[in-house]
């Protein structure tokens, strides 16, 4: 173990294309009585079939860890930004602001 390797710490790596990550505007949130699964999903304006772009699985003991972890940095952003428009307040059209498509 190297000097600047404290014990208990995590060495994280990530893939460039990982790194680059997937756009999802939707996720879909199921459980059971052993796990949650969260599927994000990217859902485009006038297609009318969305994939499931990545699928996550938590024990319930971690879906409750990172309900947490996105509560406070939520509130962290809040802090420094001002608050985030609540959906329910805002009112998006199904052709989101542009001209409707035609083949």
């Amino acid at each position: 173990m190297s000097e600047e390797q404290q014990p208990n710490q995590l060495n994280i790596e990530i893939t460039e294309e990982m790194a680059e990550g997937t756009y999802a505007n939707l996720a879909i949130i199921t459980h059971s009585n052993s796990e949650f699964i969260i599927d994000f999903v990217s859902v485009m304006p006038g297609t009318p079939k969305s994939k499931v772009k990545s699928r996550i699985i938590f024990t319930p003991m971690h879906a409750k860890r990172f309900m947490k972890a996105i509560k406070e940095n939520v509130e962290r952003f809040e802090a420094a930004n001002g608050p985030i428009q609540d959906m329910e307040q805002v009112e998006v059209p199904f052709n989101f602001g542009g001209p409707t498509a035609q083949a």
